[in-house]
C-alpha cells in the first residue's frame, strides 16, 4: 500500500511559496540560489524512490509546462511516473502520464493508496498539501529548510492549522546550509 508523501521546500521563516522563481512573489527562485550539490542529489534520489505524483493544479500546470522540455535523470523520472491532478476545472492535461481526479480527496487518496505501493509524492502544491494535512492523510511530510527568511508568502502552515503531533523520523543536512527533516505522524 502507497503512502502519501508531502515534500516541501521552505524557508526558515515558514515561507514555502515560489521557491522556483515562476510564481510573481518579490523573492521568487530562492531555492535555487541555494541548492546544489548535496541537495540536488537528495532530491533526485527522492524522484528515484517516487511512485506517482499528486500535484494541484497550479503545480501541474507549471510543472508541465517545466519538465517535459527538460533532460537528465530527474527530468525523466517526473516526466515517465504517473501524475495525479486534483483539480475541478483542468479538462484536458497534455503532461504524459497525467490523470485527473475529482475534489473528493479522501476518496481519491484511498484509492491512490491502493493502486500504489510506493510513495505518492505532493511536491509544492501547498494548497493541495495544506488539505491532506487537515484531514490527517500525510503518512510522512519531508521539510527541506532553506537559509533564507524572506518576511512574507504563503505559508505551509497557516494561521488555522489544526494541532498535529509529529515525529521527527530523519533530520540530515544536504549541503549550502539546507536541512531536510523528516517526519511521521506521532
Amino acid at each position: 500500500m502507497g503512502e502519501i508523501v508531502v515534500t516541501e521546500f521552505i524557508t526558515v521563516d515558514g515561507v514555502a511559496e515560489d521557491p522556483g522563481g515562476s510564481e510573481g512573489h518579490p523573492h521568487g527562485g530562492w531555492a535555487f540560489e541555494t541548492v546544489r550539490g548535496k541537495g540536488a542529489q537528495f532530491k533526485l534520489d527522492e524522484a528515484r524512490g517516487t511512485d506517482a505524483l499528486l500535484l494541484g493544479r497550479r503545480t501541474y500546470e507549471g510543472f508541465a509546462q517545466a519538465w517535459p522540455s527538460q533532460e537528465g535523470e530527474f527530468a525523466d523520472r517526473f516526466n515517465a511516473i504517473p501524475k495525479y491532478v486534483l483539480s475541478s476545472t483542468l479538462q484536458d492535461p497534455s503532461w504524459n502520464n497525467t490523470t485527473v481526479l475529482g475534489v473528493d480527496l479522501a476518496k481519491e487518496v484511498a484509492e491512490l493508496r491502493r493502486r500504489h505501493d510506493g510513495d505518492v509524492a505532493v511536491h509544492g502544491s501547498i494548497q493541495l498539501a495544506q488539505s491532506l494535512l487537515d484531514q490527517g492523510l500525510v503518512d510522512e511530510l519531508r521539510l527541506m529548510v532553506f537559509p533564507v527568511v524572506l518576511g512574507s508568502g504563503k505559508r505551509l502552515f497557516a494561521g488555522d492549522a489544526s494541532f498535529r503531533p509529529l515525529q521527527l523520523a530523519e533530520s540530515r543536512s544536504v549541503g549550502d546550509g539546507v536541512v531536510v527533516l523528516t517526519y511521521r505522524k506521532a
